[in-house]
């Protein structure tokens, strides 16, 4: 086991999982989902270019329009449409609810490639698919009980259970051009392109003004950004070079977990017995359907 790789996509899926944190901390300071978005994406968008500039000079292929639509069009629905649903969302519902929400995206990458693309479904994978669901339901259930309003759980679920279709949406379409652009251009490219979708959409929604905001939403903006998008990107993509997709998929069952003790840590989440049942229980159901993927 390259030990490398392996503390790569560990830190990878640490950070990705610190990034609900962090937007619930930004909240507590009054700033809405649009400026915190366009923060986060305006920080990590000089990043992600000078990503995409360099995987540009080591390829030798110029790639043609047909791959910067897919790159365009892929990148507002897997980052910039998933972002701001989840962003959304995270008004509603606690750190751990959402983690929990996103990490199901594998089954429905599934459940779509069966309605859209008659790939075959076994009795197994449906036993762990309601496993999963079966999970979500118990940690909803656990957020009701100690929720103010059962309506703001809810929506807030809805929106980022939205969240987690078009990310798997993106990666249904990722497969039909990332084999010809290279998954390091592909994603510094697709990752720009929504970073500038986040920038336009605060413009349109929001008053210039909305930028004032306390120096400790631009902190954890910048944090969000270089800790939870830029850094994980690079992780996640070196140790799939170093291991292979298969045990980096695996090293993601940690970020429920670890957004669950970040929560109770940072933001005096409750933890219950069912919060902890249903998040085994869609870990479970998710790694089986990895297992089975792979």
């Amino acid at each position: 086991m390259n030990r490398s790789g392996l503390a790569f996509a560990v830190l990878g899926a640490t950070g990705f999982s610190f990034k609900a944190i962090l937007v619930k901390l930004a909240y507590r300071h009054g700033v809405d989902a649009e400026t915190l978005l366009a923060l986060r994406m305006g920080f990590s968008l000089p990043f992600f270019v000078a990503m995409g500039v360099v995987a540009s000079r080591r390829a030798a292929a110029r790639l043609p329009a047909r791959d910067w639509a897919w790159m365009l069009g892929l990148g507002l629905i897997g980052y910039y449409l998933a972002s701001y649903l989840d962003f959304l969302g995270l008004k509603y519902i606690t750190a751990a609810l959402e983690r929990l929400i996103l990490y199901l995206y594998p089954t429905l990458v599934i459940v779509l490639s069966a309605l859209f693309l008659g790939k075959p479904v076994t009795r197994r994978m449906l036993g762990a698919l309601g496993l999963c669901y079966l999970g979500i339901g118990v940690a909803v259930g656990h957020d009701l009980t100690i929720a103010g309003d059962a309506d703001d759980v809810v929506l807030g679920s809805l929106l980022v259970f939205a969240s987690a279709v078009t990310f798997a949406l993106y990666l249904m379409g990722n497969g039909e051009v990332v084999g010809r652009t290279g998954s390091a251009r592909f994603t510094a490219y697709a990752t720009s392109f929504a970073c500038l979708g986040c920038l336009v959409q605060f413009f349109v929604m929001r008053p210039v003004s909305a930028l004032v905001q306390p120096w400790q939403v631009y902190a954890l903006a910048l944090a969000m950004a270089l800790v939870s998008t830029v850094a994980p990107v690079w992780l996640t993509s070196e140790a799939i070079r170093r291991l292979g997709a298969g045990p980096v998929s695996l090293t993601s069952s940690l970020g429920p977990a670890i957004t669950i003790a970040l929560g109770w840590l940072l933001l005096d989440e409750a933890i219950g017995l069912a919060q902890i049942a249903g998040t085994a229980m869609v870990i479970g159901g998710v790694m089986f359907m990895a297992r089975k993927a792979g």
